[in-house]
């Protein structure tokens, strides 16, 4: 890593703050779309449906089922971006770019508090 934070305690702790937050907040999610999962799973093993109900049924099933995986995905996904910006606050390399080494902007920070490279650099991996 090319370079130590350039955040001052403050900051580093008002974003640990909301790092925090949103994943007590992810979390909570991630149990309710795990219960909800269950739930479901569980209403369509004893499912009594009538066989011209079946098609219709199984094709909401899975349409519910997929929407609900890509959710979930997402939220573990965020998950891990938090886990890994609080473990780059531990070792005093939050808010540098993984990629390049420069700080990363802190209006960045301020609106995604996760992110682990610069604009430039996050544009360039989003054109790939």
């Amino acid at each position: 890593m090319a370079g130590k934070t350039a955040y001052s305690q403050k900051e580093l702790d008002e974003l640990r703050e909301r790092l925090l937050a949103e994943q007590v907040e992810l979390q909570e999610q991630l149990a309710t779309i795990e219960e909800q999962s269950f739930a479901t799973s569980q209403s369509d093993i004893s499912g009594e449906v009538s066989f011209d109900e079946e098609n219709a049924d199984a094709g909401t099933f899975t349409f519910e089922r997929e929407r609900d995986l890509s959710i979930e995905n997402n939220v573990r996904d965020l998950l891990g971006k938090i886990d890994r910006a609080l473990a780059r606050m531990d070792d005093g390399t939050y808010g540098i770019c993984s990629r390049c080494g420069k700080p990363i902007e802190k209006a960045r920070l301020k609106a995604l508090p996760y992110a682990d490279l610069c604009i430039k650099d996050a544009q360039a991996q989003a054109r790939r």
